[in-house]
């Protein structure tokens, strides 16, 4: 877990995923439940936080 880059990746996929729950909604594909929501919000700030923890990682890995 120590790995930026797999910070960087888990949080690039909770961000699409963040993104891809509300465009389906949106489209009408899957109805729009309070649950669904809420689960596009916190997949998306979390892999919003994920890729800056990831981000900051490198950048001080790369300075060592």
């Amino acid at each position: 877990m120590t790995n930026p880059h797999f910070l960087l990746s888990l949080g690039l996929i909770l961000l699409l995923l963040g993104w891809a729950i509300p465009f389906l909604i949106i489209m009408y594909i899957i109805p729009s439940t309070l649950f669904l929501n809420f689960l596009g919000w916190g997949l998306s700030v979390s892999g919003l936080f994920l890729g800056f923890i990831g981000t900051a990682m490198l950048g001080r890995v790369d300075n060592d």
